[in-house]
């Protein structure tokens, strides 16, 4: 199993409602992806949002500066909205980073659980899932062959169009990442692409029968299992102590929490919903090293993972913190995980 982190860039948001400078941010997150690189992580991935909150809006300029950085570290979307963004020019800017990163470059597509790209790139918030569709189709065939034709509702037709540069080995990764819907499920099954499930609430246990029909349609849709992939994305956070990693977190998470809820009509975070889910039941993997190696394990075991990506920067922890999650993450948490796996 791949052991991971994904990121959206969160900016930290004061008491008094100042926001941090991606200006600062962004130096701060090259650095984090350094040491990923440096303790023997195998993933990085970044995420697209156009919120003042965030300060990633091109996942993959971010991942060009990161390619210069590392060595060894796979790099990724988490995720690419594809539903707004045009799969031509998503296709040739990946292609461009997988180059510089000599063949560690992944593109990892989702609808988004953010709305904002929709009206900001023009599209129609009715065409949700037609757009989605309709380019996620594009983007595999682009992914197959440099020379194409195509025909699609919402973009101009590909007639003999080259399409470059070409990705090392002329085709890259691509996974689809999913919230829990089983139609987003049998459709990545279906393509026999890598799936990445966000589980970041509630319990996990509910997830399984979605990951028990992945694998029964990518079977009967006579895909190879060597090539089967399938990972989760959980809210994450390491320390040293448990109880004090977790206390020192919670108001940070929760402020997050509520300021996504406050448009979704969520009830105000409360610590009871945090402590379960830092329980055995709960989705959230945040305390020492060997709770979080334990609870990696469990979900390995239920899902059959073969990727696990801790998502680690949600409300904006220091700079510090941070780097310390990652040291514990690669340097602990990692090592008792791959030997549990070995045995």
């Amino acid at each position: 199993m791949e052991l991971g982190i994904s990121m959206f860039g969160d900016l930290q948001i004061a008491a008094n409602g100042h926001i941090q400078s991606p200006a600062q941010r962004l130096p701060e997150l090259l650095e984090e992806v350094k040491l990923m690189d440096e303790v023997g992580l195998d993933y990085f991935g970044i995420g697209e949002h156009h919120r003042g909150d965030y300060a990633v809006s091109s996942p993959e300029i971010i991942l060009a500066a990161a390619a210069a950085v590392t060595k060894n570290i796979k790099l990724g979307s988490a995720v690419s909205v594809l539903s707004s963004a045009d799969p031509v020019k998503l296709y040739q800017n990946f292609a461009t980073v997988d180059l510089l990163s000599q063949g560690r470059a992944e593109l990892m597509a989702g609808r988004g659980s953010f709305i904002e790209s929709f009206p900001l790139f023009g599209y129609d918030l009715a065409d949700y899932a037609a757009l989605f569709e309709e380019k996620l189709d594009l983007l595999l065939k682009i992914n197959e062959q440099a020379r194409i034709s195509w025909t699609g509702k919402f973009r101009a037709p590909l007639v003999d169009q080259e399409v470059l540069p070409r990705a090392v080995n002329d085709k890259l990764p691509i996974w689809i990442a999913v919230g829990g819907t089983p139609e987003s499920v049998l459709r990545a099954a279906r393509l026999g692409l890598p799936l990445m499930m966000a589980i970041i609430g509630g319990a996990p246990q509910h997830f399984q029968p979605l990951f028990d029909l992945y694998k029964e349609q990518y079977q009967a849709s006579g895909h190879a299992m060597e090539d089967f992939q399938v990972g989760i994305h959980a809210h994450s956070f390491f320390g040293e102590n448990g109880k004090q990693t977790a206390d020192n977190y919670f108001p940070l998470y929760a402020a997050q929490m509520d300021r996504i809820g406050k448009s979704r009509g969520w009830p105000t975070y409360q610590r009871s919903q945090f402590d379960f889910g830092r329980s055995t039941h709960g989705a959230l993997v945040i305390g020492d090293a060997n709770e979080t190696a334990e609870k990696i394990l469990q979900f390995q075991e239920s899902f059959g993972l073969t990727r696990f990506a801790a998502h680690l920067d949600v409300g904006g922890p220091s700079h510090a913190d941070i780097m310390k999650a990652i040291e514990i993450y690669g340097t602990q948490v990692a090592p008792q995980v791959r030997a549990a796996l070995a045995k």
